[in-house]
C-alpha cells in the first residue's frame, strides 16, 4: 500500500513536530516574540556510569542503496553509545552542523526561533567522545528513529540505556531522514520525503530491518567494525524504536532471529506480525488517546499484534501523552520557546520512556527483575497495563 494511503495513520510523523508537535497545522505555529540564541540540553542520563560516544560509518557492499542506486553500495551512519567512566573523553555535539542545518532547512522557522546550525549540534547530551569505557560485556540495543527523524531524535534514551549498562547503537537509515552526514562528509538529504506518494511502509520497514541486521553483523562478528566491540554481549541484542522504527523493530525481529526483544514505541506495525512470527518479548508503549483499547487511531493494529506475539509482551499507554512524548522533540520543542505539544510534560514523557524501556531490557536480556514491569506503580500513575 503506497504511503498516501496511509496518512491518516502517520500524520504526526514529520519533522515538523519538533516545532508544532505534529505534522497538522504546522504553518500556524507562531515563533517566540523575541527569540532568544536557542540552548538545548537534554535529561541527564539516571544510571550508574557516565556515557562514552563514538560515530561509525558503515558500508554495506553485497546492497546498493534502496532509495539513491546511483549513490553505490548502501551506507549507514551510526552512533554508538557506551558505558564509560566518569571524568572522560569531550562532551559529544547532538549532531554534525550538516545534519543540523538538514533540519533547520526543512523547518525554516527554527531560525526564528533563534535556532542556528550551531546551537542545535550543541545540544548537551551529556555524552562524551573518547570516554574511556567500562570493563566487562553488555547487551546491544539498536534504536531506530520515526520517519523523516533523524537517529539523534533517540539520543536521551540511548544515553540513559548507556548509563545503565548497555550498548546502544542509534542507526540512521541513510535518505529517509533530514540527513545523515556519511564517511565522506557530505549529509546526506531526505529523498523519502520529497516523494511522499510513492513509498510503501511495508518497503521501509523492510529496508530498516536489513540496515540493522547489518549493523548487528559488523558489531558482533570476528573482525568487527568498531573497535570498541568487545563491549558487546553478541548473545544479548534487543531493538527498541520510536513510530516507523518501531515497526521496523518488530519487522526486524521477524527477519532476524539474534534480535531476542523488541520495543515499539507509538509506531503503527507495518506489515502487523502475523501468529508464530516473533515469540520473544515484546513492549509496546504508546500514547492512551491513539494505543488504548477501544480509544480509536491505531489500537485496532495494536490489538493484532498483541494476539500474535508469542512471547512474554507487555501493551503500556500513557495518558497525556502525544507522539513525539517519547524521542527528543517536544523538550526541544519546549527550550526553543513554542508552546507545549502535549498534556504531558517532555520532561515527564522522555522519565517514563527511559525507566519503561530500562525496565523491560533488565528484564529480557539481563534477566534482572524488574518490579515496574509487574504491573500499575504509583510513582507512574500516568501508565497504565493494557489487559485485552
Amino acid at each position: 500500500m503506497k504511503r498516501n494511503h496511509r496518512l491518516a495513520a502517520v500524520a504526526a510523523l514529520t519533522l515538523s513536530a519538533l516545532v508544532a508537535g505534529t505534522g497538522a497545522g504546522f504553518a500556524a505555529t507562531p515563533a517566540p516574540a523575541a527569540a532568544p540564541a536557542f540552548h538545548g540540553e537534554l535529561p541527564a542520563p539516571t544510571g550508574p556510569y557516565a556515557v562514552g560516544e563514538e560515530v561509525i560509518h558503515l558500508t554495506d557492499e553485497n546492497r546498493m542503496d534502496p532509495w539513491v542506486p546511483s549513490s553505490g553500495p548502501r551506507q549507514l551512519a551510526v552512533t554508538m553509545v557506551y558505558p564509560a567512566a566518569a571524568g572522560t573523553g569531550t562532551p559529544a555535539p547532538y549532531m554534525t552542523l550538516g545534519e543540523a542545518a538538514g533540519i533547520i532547512e526543512r523547518q525554516p522557522v527554527l531560525t526564528r526561533a533563534g535556532v542556528t546550525p550551531e546551537n542545535l549540534a550543541a545540544v548537551t547530551t551529556h555524552a562524551f567522545d573518547g570516554a574511556r569505557p567500562q570493563h566487562g560485556k553488555h547487551p546491544l540495543v539498536v534504536l531506530s528513529a520515526a520517519a523523516e527523524n533523524p537517529r539523534m531524535m533517540l539520543t536521551s534514551l540511548a544515553t540513559d540505556l548507556a548509563s545503565h549498562g548497555y550498548v546502544v547503537a542509534l542507526v540512521g537509515h541513510t535518505y529517509e531522514d533530514s540527513g545523515e552526514t556519511l564517511a565522506d562528509g557530505q549529509t546526506a538529504p531526505c529523498v523519502v520525503c520529497d516523494h511522499p506518494d510513492t513509498t510503501d511502509f511495508d518497503a521501509e520497514t523492510a529496508g530498516r530491518a536489513k540496515d540493522v541486521s547489518f549493523v548487528i553483523d559488523q558489531l558482533t562478528h570476528g573482525n568487527a567494525a568498531w573497535r570498541l566491540a568487545h563491549l558487546i554481549n553478541k548473545h544479548e541484542i534487543g531493538m527498541a524504536g520510536h513510530s516507523l522504527g518501531g515497526a521496523a523493530a518488530a519487522a526486524t525481529m521477524i527477519a532476524d532471529p539474534r534480535v531476542g526483544a523488541g520495543v515499539d514505541m507509538d509506531g503503527t506495525f507495518f506489515p502487523v506480525p502475523t501468529p508464530g512470527q516473533i515469540n520473544r518479548p515484546f513492549l509496546m508503549l504508546g500514547r492512551a488517546d491513539g494505543h488504548a483499547p477501544g480509544s480509536g487511531g491505531d489500537d485496532a493494529v495494536w490489538k493484532q499484534a498483541w494476539d500474535a506475539f508469542g512471547g512474554y509482551k507487555k501493551w503500556l499507554t500513557v495518558t497525556g501523552a502525544n507522539h513525539f512524548s517519547f524521542a527528543d522533540q517536544n523538550l526541544l520543542q519546549k527550550q526553543a520557546g513554542f508552546p507545549s505539544a502535549s498534556p504531558l510534560s517532555p520532561e515527564r514523557g522522555m522519565e517514563i520512556t527511559r525507566e519503561y524501556v530500562t525496565a523491560f531490557f533488565d528484564r529480557t536480556l539481563k534477566g534482572i527483575d524488574s518490579p515496574l514491569m509487574d504491573g500499575p506503580s504509583p510513582d507512574n500513575p500516568e501508565v497504565t497495563f493494557q489487559q485485552p
